[in-house]
């Protein structure tokens, strides 16, 4: 019987304005296992933002874990932003909170926002920290590149002539199709959805105008080159990638080969010499799907069509797309190389510098045609 009374007991008694917690018997570590179950039953059944009365005149002894439970419970009460008041403390349970206290009160929501702000200011340190890296790894790659091209020069015996134009293929005449058909089909979109608005001004013939200027100075060259980035960009870091998993590279470099010169030169000037070429062949593409349209839609006829071109689109509009072309050519090859010797040794890294890659080189290329577009139209072109 006396040792029934020595353990921690928890009463609950519920009023109109508060909630009144008994606690009895002895508070200390062997005897409050049951105390702990009934206090988290008692937060549970008093309601937030009440008034709880804590009365602990009855408590007879009072150690460290029974100080830790006390405090548990009145966080979480503060939590559910109830009013909590502590009546019968002697001297001793006084002592033995403000010794607790400190270690055991916290406040969660300025806690949360500190760890939000923290996790926030390390990710963007660490951010920035990488992209600076980043631009440094990729200026010290540009150098790489600038040095082979030199010793090319120097040199013109050791351009691989044969790799070049094995590039050429891959990269231009193999995409020729998909170029092709995705110019023509822009051309098809930009007459069509055009016919519908100058057929209600009577301004039919104005279409020749907004296809054969677009298409040639913007369209197409955009278009390609964004093609381009998705098959020729992906394609060069994939196989560089590989080659780097495969330990080529490092037996390239043990060998004496250079990899700059046997592999990045001649995919680099392979897709400059081929993407003003297919620009072109997207010039004509682009063009002759806006005249079936004009056809189709406004009854315009293939003659009046290509008279209308003739008269109204100046040779400076073709020459600005092809120019931007090599420029373009240069951005894709450059980043899909340096993205496949970033590639580690797995395969999952593949997959992701590929998509870096196109993602990077696409972004490159619209930034520099907004570039372009600023300068041309300020010097007038």
């Amino acid at each position: 019987m006396k040792e029934n009374n020595k353990k921690a007991k928890v009463d609950l008694v519920s009023k109109a304005d508060h909630s009144l917690l008994t606690c009895t018997g002895e508070w200390s570590l062997h005897s409050i296992t049951d105390a702990a179950k009934k206090l988290k039953t008692a937060i549970r059944q008093v309601p937030d933002q009440s008034r709880i009365i804590l009365d602990i005149s009855s408590v007879s002894e009072l150690d460290s874990a029974g100080t830790i439970l006390l405090l548990q419970f009145i966080n979480a009460a503060e939590r559910s932003m109830n009013e909590i008041d502590i009546v019968g403390a002697n001297k001793k349970h006084q002592i033995m909170f403000k010794m607790y206290k400190d270690q055991i009160h916290d406040k969660p929501t300025k806690k949360r926002i500190d760890n939000i702000l923290t996790r926030l200011l390390i990710k963007t340190g660490k951010t920035t920290l990488s992209s600076l890296n980043e631009v440094i790894l990729f200026v010290a790659f540009l150098g790489e590149s600038v040095t082979a091209l030199l010793f090319y020069i120097r040199h013109p015996s050791s351009i691989r002539f044969g790799a070049i134009a094995k590039n050429i293929e891959e990269a231009g005449i193999r995409a020729l199709p998909i170029v092709a058909l995705t110019s023509f089909l822009i051309g098809v979109v930009i007459a069509y959805q055009s016919a519908v608005q100058l057929e209600k001004f009577g301004a039919n013939i104005f279409i020749v105008d907004m296809i054969g200027i677009s298409v040639t100075r913007e369209l197409a060259p955009l278009i390609t080159a964004i093609v381009v980035a998705g098959r020729s960009g992906s394609s060069y870091t994939a196989q560089i990638g590989v080659m780097k998993l495969t330990e080529e590279i490092d037996a390239m470099k043990t060998m004496g080969f250079n990899p700059f010169r046997f592999l990045v030169l001649p995919r680099m000037i392979a897709l400059m010499i081929a993407m003003p070429l297919m620009i072109f062949l997207a010039d004509i593409m682009g063009i002759a799907g806006g005249m079936l349209i004009s056809k189709l839609q406004l009854n315009l006829s293939f003659s009046e069509f290509i008279q209308r071109l003739q008269n109204v689109v100046d040779t400076k509009h073709l020459w600005v797309g092809l120019i931007k072309g090599p420029v373009f050519a240069w951005l894709i090859a450059t980043v899909g190389c340096f993205r496949g010797f970033q590639v580690s040794y797995n395969t999952e890294s593949i997959g992701r510098y590929t998509t870096i890659s196109v993602v990077n080189a696409i972004f490159l290329v619209i930034a520099s045609d907004a570039i372009f577009s600023i300068i041309f139209t300020e010097l007038g072109i």
